[in-house]
Formats: C-alpha cells, structure tokens, sequence
C-alpha cells in the first residue's frame, strides 16, 4: 500500500472512531440527570469525561503514526484499538439513553448493550500489543513470538467469556449480576492481565538492551506502561471514581511519551506532520477568535449578529493579520518541534546567507560551526580541513581540549575521535575537510540531524576549497619568501667570501704594484702577472655565480646543452634521454632546468645510487622531465617533502605544472615534473645551430 492509499484508509478508520466518541458524549450530556445504574461507564462524570477524550487520543495518534509510516505496524494497532473504544462507550452511552434515560426512545438498544459488554477485550488486546512491538513495530526477537500468540488466545478467551455473560444478561444488560462479583471478574480477566504483564516484561527486556536512540525513545513510555498496567488491573476489580482518574492520568503520561519520542527524537519523521498541524491550528483558532469577536460580540451589542458590514469588517482583520500571524505561528510549531534548535531549513539558510555575505573566511568556519551545532543539538561541531595529507582542525563551536591532527590514508576519511560522528567534505570528487559533531552525553544524532549534516557537506565544499587555497598560497608565499631569503643570504656569503676576497686582495696588489713601479720593475712584472691570473679567477667566480641565477648556456642553447654540461660534470654517471626537445619560454626552461638539477642533487646527496637516468620529453602541450635513479628510496607519505622537493612543486605549480613522486624502500625514487609550454623562437643570442649534444 502506498502512503497516500494508507493515508486515505487511516482517515477513513480513525474519523468515525473519534466521530463515535463524540456522539458518546452528546448522549452522556443528554441523560446528565437520568437515573443510570451505579458505577456505569456512560453516567456524565468527570472520570467517565476525561476517560473519553483521552481515548479520543488514540484514533488521533493511530491517523498520523498510520499515515506517515504504514510500513510499523503500530498505527494500524492504535486505529484498531481506536475502533474499539469508540464502538464501546458508544454502544454503552447509545444502550444507556435508549434502555434507561428514556426507554424506547432509539431502536437497537438491547443489542447495542450487548454489543458493549464485550467488545472491550480489543483495545486491551491492542494495548498489550502496543507495549510488545514499541517503538519498532517489530518482536524483540523471534523468542517472543509465542508471546504475541497468547495475547491473541488471551483475547479470544476474555472476549468468548465476556460475550457468554453478555448473552446471559440479554434481557438486563445493566443489571448488577454475579458476572460483577470478585471470583468471576477475576477469570473474565485474568487472561488478559498474564497477556498484558507478558507484555510489559518483553518492553523492560527491550528498554535493558537498547542502546542510543531507541533507548532514548524508550525510556518514559517504560515509565509510564508500568503506571498504565498498574491502574488498569487496579479498575478491573473496583469501579472506584479515584482508580478511574488514575488510569485516565496513566494513559495521559503514556501518550505524552509518545510525544517525547516524536518530538524530542525523531521518531517515526512525524515533526512535519505536528508542525503543520501547529500552524493550521493557531490560524483557525484566530480565524474563529476574529468571528466571534467581531460578528458575534459586537453583533450583540449592536443588536444585528447577520450584518453583512460586520462579516466584511472580520474578513478585513483575518486577511490583514493572516500573514504575520502565519509566520509567528510557523516560529511557534519549529519551538514546539525542535525546541530551541534550528530547523534544518534556517541552518541551511542561514550559512548560504552568510557565505553570500561579505565575511571572511576566518569567520565563516566558526560560523559553520555554530550553526551546526545548533540544528543538531550537538554539544560540539567541528569543521576539518585538509592540509597535504592531515586533517586539521580550523574551527569548533566549543573549545577543544587540544588541536588535533590526523593523518590520511588513502582518499577517505581517517578515524575521528571517538564520539564524533563525521560527513566527509568533497569538491568534484577530492576530499576536502569534514564536519564532526558530539551529541551530549545519552543523547543520539536524530534523522533529521543527519540530514542536515549531508545538506550542510555540498555548501561546506566551496568554503573548505576556497580555505584550503588560501592557506596553500599562504604557505606557499612564506615558502617563496624563505627561498628568497636563503638564497639572498647565498649569494651574499658566496660574493663575500669569494669574489669580494679576490677584489679586495687585487686592490692591494695594485697599489703595490703602484709603489714598486719605478723601483723594482721585474718584481712588478711578477705581481702584474698575478693579478691578470687573480682577475680571471674573479671573472670566473662571478660567471658562476651568474649561472646560478640564469645560465648563459640555458639561455643561448636551451635544455638539453645546458643540463649536458652540468651532467659531464657529475660524479654520478647519468644518461639523458631528450625526445624532441625544442625552445619554450624562458620561464618553463629555467624550472626545468632548475627543478632537474636539485633532484639530481637529491640523489647525489641521499639517494646512495650507482647511476642516475634523465628523460626529457614534450607531450600533450607539455615539457615532461623524468629522474630516476636505483638507489634506497623511501616512503613519500611517512617523510613528505622536504625544503627541496616542496620548492620545486612551488616552482612548478606557479606555472600551472605539477611535481609527482614516487619511490619505494629498495627501489628507487623517480621524480616527474611537469610544466604547460608553448614553443618559442630561439633567442636573438642563439647562432640556430639545432644540434643538441649528448651526454
């Protein structure tokens, strides 16, 4: 059955149900002075009152639990005991008026009469059900089934036996007769009292073994079974008017518990249904204020209740104050059913409105937090973001006891602390971060919490890259402006130290040579030749120095000459292999050029290896350079990248490239890089020659 043909059908049982409860009551309020027997369920008294509306209760519950989720089995349980407690009290009330109040008033009272002393076993028997397959629908266990087959024999037994006594007392259905007395009040409902405490014993044995949320949603219906049972074995065997409160007190308690469940946890997705009904609630109960006031009030006073003028004047309040009371109204049923959190809806509204608003980013993830927090109930929220290969936390909506950090492995989430429950946040399929959250303590994530929290995850996934960005750039800015500093410092200490030395030794030498030109010219011959030695090693100490910042062969002869002369002058045999290398731009040559040489000063300084082999490549609008060598590799998510790998994936990245490597302990390491080109002409210092040597 589908959810609008159970929908239908529950509307279609539970209606007449409390449309029979309240035709009860108008023959109650009828025959409020007749002379009715002692004691008898349909005199109009304040427990005979309230036994009935809270009653009414239970074709109300049996509509929405049946519509909303007619898979559980409990809704159809409450319209079936809905049935049976309307037909009973108005069987009873209809018997009363039509045999007592005023006999031969109404036909079909003796057989209506009959028919009520009876059918009381149904809803008895739903009740004992009710307390067996709570909250779930189902058994606790397949062990129980024999169980639920002797709620059923008890019924049938109680049911033959009260039909028995009923047939017995045809001609005086409310006489006071032995079928009354102790011993036999005892065996009529015996049965179903070992049925009811069978079922009572099944909830407590369901209430010590649940866990989470199902213990939650358990906890006061346990409460208030126990009280319920206790006073309706208790109004078996005396009619007492206080028992009678007692019991319609008890049931009182077990339907609030019910609401507890719906409400507070979730249970059964039913808040929308009591939200909806809240509002159209507080509207017709101001649409019906605003008549009465103003068509019926003033009506009186001015002596004309059918005045056209006074119907438009109330249809003009209505339409005004419509609106604003609608949206109050719709305030008012989210309190009353998610209490002091925030609805779903106005999380999600919210953290869109505030990632469209001018915040930074610093204050949008504490926000997201926050927000989190309160749709969910959590006692804490967390926003993680990814890092390289960590998990960081960046904001919480409580403090944290420290910052943690957790290492991933793989494209999933790693293990959370324990008691957090966490959505994985992703960005076109890479993960980014994720959100935690803590419920306090004996309190469960609720359904619609959990959809709030994988409705929250698409948002989070552009605020988390664009976070993710910007502390990668601010790394990367701190990285460059540290690779600048060292190199600054570099070129400072190998100038002073070199060809400052040199300069200032030649600047002695010249003086000297000054002093001792007319004196001593042979000795001054000696020290001109030395200073022509001294100033070429000069000249060559700051060619290489030059070099180091751009290389003149670099720039004259391209890629291949250039990494060819450094290779020759290698300790470390190395093959380069060049496959149709040409000219590119000064910028992709230089990080080629530059990123090969620190990789193979990588594997000359750590690698331990006996050979070294450079592939040089263009592919897919790209130049490709490859090192690899046979030495002791490593573990690259263990020791990460260091001072040298992490500058040139920085170099590289800043022309849209990327850096890959990959190595294993005893295997060697390979380092690939590769930079986005587009073929330039030779520069204007080049002589052409295509010639490429090799190394």
């Amino acid at each position: 059955m589908n959810s609008r043909s159970s929908s239908r059908v529950a509307w279609a049982v539970g209606l007449p149900s409390i449309a029979l409860m309240i035709c009860a009551l108008v023959l109650m309020f009828m025959d409020r002075h007749a002379r009715l027997p002692a004691g008898s369920s349909g005199a109009w008294t304040l427990s005979n009152v309230l036994s009935i509306a809270v009653n009414a209760a239970v074709p109300t519950i049996g509509i929405v639990l049946a519509s909303r989720r007619p898979e559980n089995r409990l809704g159809w349980l409450f319209l079936i005991a809905g049935v049976g407690l309307g037909l009973q009290v108005f069987t009873m009330s209809y018997g009363l008026h039509a045999l007592v109040a005023e006999p031969g008033s109404l036909p079909g009272g003796r057989a209506l009469a009959w028919f009520s002393n009876w059918i009381w076993g149904v809803p008895i028997a739903m009740l004992s059900f009710l307390f067996l397959l709570f909250p779930t629908g189902h058994l606790l266990s397949r062990r129980w089934l024999p169980v639920a087959w002797f709620i059923v024999a008890a019924a049938v037994l109680a049911m033959s036996t009260a039909l028995f006594y009923a047939t017995q007392m045809w001609q005086h259905p409310f006489s006071q007769t032995s079928s009354n007395g102790p011993t036999s009040g005892f065996f009529l409902f015996l049965p179903m009292i070992v049925a009811i405490v069978f079922s009572v014993s099944a909830l407590v044995v369901r209430f010590r073994s649940s866990v989470g949320e199902e213990r939650l949603q358990l906890k006061w219906f346990v409460t208030a079974a126990v009280v319920v049972v206790v006073t309706l074995v208790a109004t078996m065997f005396s009619s007492s008017a206080v028992l009678s409160v007692l019991q319609n007190l008890g049931f009182i308690c077990l339907w609030v518990a019910i609401g507890i469940a719906v409400m507070k946890y979730r249970l059964y997705e039913i808040d929308v249904v009591i939200s909806r009904a809240t509002v159209y609630a507080v509207l017709a109960a101001f649409i019906t204020g605003i008549y009465v006031a103003v068509v019926i009030g003033v009506g009186t006073l001015v002596g004309n209740r059918r005045s056209p003028l006074l119907s438009a004047v109330a249809a003009a309040v209505v339409a005004v104050g419509f609106q604003p009371l609608r949206q109050r109204a719709g305030r008012l049923a989210n309190r009353v059913v998610f209490g002091d959190r925030a609805t779903p809806y106005e999380v999600l509204s919210d953290f869109a409105r505030r990632i469209a608003g001018a915040y930074s980013l610093e204050d949008v993830l504490p926000q997201m937090a926050r927000l989190v927090a309160k749709g969910t109930g959590a006692e804490r929220a967390v926003v993680w973001l990814r890092v390289g290969d960590e998990l960081r936390a960046e904001a919480s909506s409580a403090s944290l006891p420290q910052a943690p950090v957790l290492g991933i492995d793989g494209g999933g989430l790693p293990d959370m602390p324990v008691g957090e429950i966490a959505v994985q946040v992703s960005h076109d399929g890479e993960l980014l971060g994720a959100v935690s959250i803590r419920m306090p303590r004996g309190e469960t994530l609720t359904p619609s919490g959990e959809r709030l929290l994988s409705d929250v995850s698409p948002q989070a996934g552009l605020v988390l890259r664009n976070v993710r960005l910007i502390e990668e750039l601010r790394a990367s800015r701190q990285r460059i402006v540290a690779a600048q500093d060292a190199e600054r410092r570099r070129l400072e200490r190998n100038i002073h130290d070199g060809a400052q030395q040199q300069l200032v030794a030649l600047a002695v030498k010249l003086g000297l040579a000054e002093s001792m030109a007319e004196k001593e010219p042979v000795r001054t011959r000696a020290i001109l030749g030395q200073l022509q030695a001294q100033t070429q090693d000069a000249l060559e100490n700051l060619r290489d120095l030059a070099r180091g910042i751009y290389p003149p062969l670099l720039a004259d002869r391209g890629l291949v000459a250039a990494l060819s002369a450094q290779f020759r002058k290698s300790l470390l045999p190395v093959n380069l292999e060049a496959d149709g290398i040409g000219r590119f731009s000064q910028d992709a040559e230089a990080a080629v050029y530059f990123c090969t040489l620190e990789a193979m000063q990588n594997v000359t300084k750590y690698a331990q290896a006996t050979r070294a082999h450079v592939r040089l490549q263009q592919q897919d609008g790209s130049v490709v350079f490859e090192v690899a060598d046979d030495g002791v590799g490593f573990d690259p998510r263990a020791t990460g990248y260091g001072t040298g790998l992490q500058g040139m994936a920085d170099r590289l990245a800043a022309l849209g490239g990327e850096l890959i490597v990959t190595s294993l302990r005893g295997e060697g390491t390979t380092v690939r890089g590769r930079v986005p080109v587009s073929v330039a002409d030779p520069p204007a210092s080049s002589e052409g020659d295509a010639s490429r040597p090799s190394a």
